[in-house]
């Protein structure tokens, strides 16, 4: 399949399932409390409890926005490669979020996605971080693990912003539910904006 479905026009997204062993199922309250979010507030319909798909799937043709997490290992196969890059080549969005120690593994699978090009850290001007919330400063931090600055990489199809990786922020740490975590109700609400911004990024551009 190479173009996103008729169905993708609904604002929709899906959590992305892959193999390797990492916890792909990691912040279970996580996208629900997003989701509850941006439909309160950015006018969005998005269906409260999100989907599973597989990496490897052609189900992921259905969702303009895919959400990608977890600690530890991830692979890709050579079709699993294959279907993810088809898919953001043809108008897909992926964010992955490093619930922290996955950098390294998602790292060197995305060269099998894209082996000619490489992730690309994003300035605090680009439109992501300035809609509809402003973040002069760009990716805000959210969870303290080994007091490394946020940083927010995408990999680039021409000007377009295909994929949206952020590390060393935890932004699903803050989405889910006040008491897993004991975030601030100012640090969870960084983290909501900023996971508004990025659903409407995946749906409008």
């Amino acid at each position: 399949m190479s173009l996103l479905t008729a169905s993708s026009i609904a604002q929709e997204l899906a959590i992305l399932k892959y193999k390797g062993g990492g916890d792909w199922y990691g912040n279970p309250t996580a996208l629900p409390n997003l989701i509850a979010f941006c439909n309160q507030n950015i006018n969005t319909k998005i269906t409260p409890k999100p989907q599973t798909v597989e990496v490897g799937s052609t189900d992921i043709f259905q969702y303009p926005l895919l959400h990608m997490t977890g600690h530890g290992n991830v692979f890709f196969s050579e079709s699993d490669a294959e279907n993810l890059r088809n898919y953001l080549i043809s108008g897909g969005f992926l964010h992955i979020d490093d619930n922290y120690g996955m950098e390294p593994f998602i790292t060197k699978e995305l060269k099998k996605v894209f082996p000619d090009k490489d992730l690309i850290e994003l300035s605090a001007n680009h439109k992501i971080f300035n809609m509809p919330y402003k973040f002069p400063k760009g990716l805000p931090k959210i969870h303290e693990h080994n007091g490394k600055r946020p940083q927010a990489f995408g990999i680039f199809q021409k000007d377009r912003l295909l994929l949206l990786f952020t590390y060393e922020s935890d932004l699903g740490d803050g989405w889910e539910d006040t008491d897993v975590h004991n975030d601030p109700a100012d640090v969870r609400e960084k983290a909501l904006k900023m996971g508004a911004n990025i659903v409407k990024y995946a749906f409008e551009n």
